[in-house]
């Protein structure tokens, strides 16, 4: 099983980043925010962005691992075809455990339909 996301699995165009965040469907929490839209190809795909205020580059970045670590490891459980964008914002996440934000962005991508079985 690979341990990271391949290229196709994430998000790379602002046009596509553009169509997640304007015709989604959200979710949101204190701390995160999740958009989901079609993207009629046969996987999905995702974009974690932490916004410009959260922390520094060190903790955005390592928010950004942790999340696609959570998603990669629970992609039998998401439906195929879809984008999906977290936006990450500052608040008690950076105090968190991994397993309790595990439990919000499964829970965010439940509450959004997303999550099979």
């Amino acid at each position: 099983m690979r341990r990271s996301l391949t290229k196709n699995q994430i998000i790379r165009k602002k046009a596509d980043i553009d169509n997640v965040m304007k015709a989604g469907k959200r979710q949101s929490l204190s701390c995160f925010k999740l958009s989901v839209a079609k993207n009629d190809l046969p996987y999905s795909r995702l974009i974690v962005i932490p916004v410009r205020h959260y922390g520094n580059s060190v903790q955005r970045n390592r928010i950004r691992r942790q999340i696609k670590e959570i998603w990669r490891t629970n992609q039998e459980r998401i439906q195929r075809g879809l984008d999906f964008a977290v936006v990450v914002y500052p608040s008690d996440g950076s105090t968190m455990t991994f397993e309790e934000k595990k439990t919000l962005i499964l829970n965010l991508i439940e509450r959004s339909g997303s999550l099979v079985g």
